[in-house]
């Protein structure tokens, strides 16, 4: 399985709630569509300590080229200018996934 990491800086005009309320609103509906999603989680960064990183997405997709091929959809280039009209800057980060512990249902 292919995970990305996208780590997300809000835009300077947006406080932290607007960006959360797009972010986990909006924008969580838009990104579930897209082509082959196997998993998706958000995670909003909590305080000061990550710095300029407001948010930090984890997808999950059975391989790289299809990731790619989302992406390259209508509806993945939607979901990407969804996400540059709303933050500052995105970095993509492509990973192993090595689980040690999952939580519990």
């Amino acid at each position: 399985m292919f995970k990305a990491i996208i780590l997300l800086q809000r835009r300077a005009d947006m406080s932290r709630a607007e960006f959360s309320h797009w972010w986990l609103g909006a924008h969580a509906q838009l990104a579930l569509g897209l082509p082959g999603l196997r998993g998706l989680c958000f995670n909003l960064v909590e305080g000061d300590a990550a710095g300029d990183v407001d948010g930090v997405s984890e997808l999950w997709f059975d391989s790289q080229a299809a990731f790619e091929a989302a992406y390259a959809t209508e509806h993945g280039r939607a979901v990407a200018a969804d996400s540059m009209a709303h933050v500052a800057r995105r970095e993509r980060l492509f990973v192993t996934e090595h689980a040690l512990r999952t939580p519990a249902a």
